[in-house]
């Protein structure tokens, strides 16, 4: 069993920056896959992206392709997400999540282990 805390999300004008981070305690970090997922509200929660155990496989969104990037750090137990050029469709509860299983990861019942979330708002 793994426990993830998100941190990082707040208030940020369009075309700003932010970047997330994701602390996983428990089991062993690098036997996951991570991803990350938001939801708007009234919206369902939606796939962002996600990162293979070793970092060698991203996946993203064609939403945010070219603007976000994950990246995970096994020695530190920690799983982030780069944002970049954000826009107010972007605004959202950011959840990260693991999975032990290496397949689909773009669906929210792939995954196992949730975080509470971090609310990222970008203001136009």
């Amino acid at each position: 069993q793994v426990q993830l805390v998100e941190s990082g999300g707040g208030l940020v004008q369009a075309e700003g920056s932010l970047r997330l981070s994701c602390a996983a305690s428990g089991r062993t970090f690098s036997y996951y896959a991570m991803g990350w997922f938001r939801q708007a509200p009234g919206k369902e929660r939606e796939f962002v992206a996600a990162i293979n155990w070793n970092g060698g496989s991203t996946y993203y969104a064609d939403s945010v392709k070219g603007r976000f990037t994950i990246s995970r750090d096994n020695a530190k137990n920690t799983l982030y997400l780069q944002m970049n050029s954000l826009k107010p469709e972007d605004t959202a509860v950011y959840y990260c999540a693991a999975t032990p299983n290496s397949g689909n990861l773009y669906l929210t019942y792939d995954y196992d282990y949730w975080g509470q979330g971090t609310q990222v708002t970008v203001s136009s």
